[in-house]
């Protein structure tokens, strides 16, 4: 049975948690990928960063109904989620943007658990960690190769 070590991409288009938002725009247009790991200066992995983040970012602020109650205001809406709204949609950064706690497999792990990791997570890369070093990805395309 085929393996992670069998599929991954060994060579890794990558970004850093301080590439700005525009330079990962240019990034995804030159190379042509869709979702890339973000690492440290280290290459350590930090977290994963899609195209999907980077559209998200642009969605309208949904601004939360209030209501005003003698001298107070008080959200109806979730105080918190709107925060994070905020943070998204004023984002600079791939660090505000990306998933710090992205799916990863070791390079043992078979094509049907690699499978079951993207869909169960909704990924479109899981990340190949060989005793915390990142050696590979194995992206949906990977997968659908693999099937041939």
């Amino acid at each position: 049975m085929l393996k992670a070590r069998d599929i991954m991409t060994r060579e890794i288009i990558s970004v850093t948690l301080e590439t700005s938002l525009k330079d990962l725009a240019r990034k995804f247009v030159e190379t042509g990928v869709s979702t890339m790991p973000v690492v440290d200066a280290e290459g350590l992995l930090q977290g994963v960063v899609s195209e999907t983040d980077l559209i998200e970012q642009q969605k309208p602020l949904h601004i939360p109904t209030v209501m005003a109650f003698f001298d107070g205001v008080f959200y109806l809406d979730s105080e918190k989620r709107f925060r994070q709204e905020v943070d998204r949609v004023t984002a600079q950064m791939v660090s505000e943007i990306c998933n710090r706690h992205p799916v990863t497999c070791s390079p043992d792990a078979t094509v049907r658990e690699i499978a079951g990791l993207m869909t169960a997570n909704k990924a479109h890369l899981i990340p190949v960690l060989d005793e915390g070093k990142m050696v590979g990805v194995v992206a949906r395309l990977d997968l659908i190769r693999a099937a041939e």
